[in-house]
């Protein structure tokens, strides 16, 4: 499994993330949005690097022109509600990609302890293709792993991008045991240390759905 970090290489994307994280700038909700579409751009563009091309020949008003272009089939996969603003910077870019979405959330029980319960999920066949699937934040790892399961059911991909702008290293630590190693790559923006007891990444942003669409009951 490769883990790439976008932030080892200083870029645009730093100033994106930090807006996210600045709980000023974060009280404007469609600021908040906009930052994780561009974000998604981004790591849209950096996993195009990573795809199989052939060449193709487009004719012009005056000729012929030779192109490289991007062959795999790709399905971009997202965890409801705060990764919507994600998918769409994704999808900006493979515009011919075809689209999952799973309804993940967490179930508190007593002492803050959790469950991720998976409702629902809406998706074309992965089998043999290129997933990409993204969520704001990767704390636990838990809700990406359960997502991959339930989109995978019914055959698995060739190759699995996990996107996500800020990761946990414990999240990251529990994906590495139990995503496929070889087919699997992680994008992500920052990697923060710390997890509190109910499990929020410290210094994280805080909660990614309300930001992006407000608080809920």
């Amino acid at each position: 499994m490769k883990i790439v970090n976008l932030s080892d290489t200083n870029s645009i994307l730093n100033q994106f993330i930090a807006e996210m994280r600045d709980k000023v700038v974060q009280k404007d909700s469609l600021r908040f949005r906009y930052n994780l579409e561009r974000i998604g751009g981004i790591f849209a563009y950096e996993i195009s690097k990573t795809l199989n091309y052939s060449s193709k020949n487009v004719e012009t008003p005056l000729g012929i022109a030779s192109i490289m272009l991007p062959t795999e089939k790709l399905v971009i996969g997202t965890i409801l509600r705060a990764g919507l603003p994600l998918h769409n910077g994704i999808l900006k870019y493979y515009d011919k990609a075809e689209n999952s979405f799973v309804s993940a959330y967490r179930k508190y029980g007593k002492d803050n302890k959790f469950t991720i319960q998976v409702e629902y999920a809406s998706s074309p066949g992965i089998d043999g293709k290129t997933l990409i699937l993204a969520d704001t934040m990767l704390a636990t790892g838990a809700s990406i792993n359960l997502a991959y399961n339930r989109l995978s059911q019914d055959g698995a991909p060739a190759k699995l991008h996990i996107v996500a702008p800020i990761a946990s290293i414990s999240g990251l630590n529990y994906l590495k045991k139990s995503l496929p190693g070889k087919t699997t790559t992680i994008w992500v923006g920052a990697i923060d240390e710390e997890l509190t007891n109910k499990s929020y990444i410290v210094p994280g942003l805080g909660d990614a759905g309300d930001l992006a669409y407000g608080s809920k009951n």
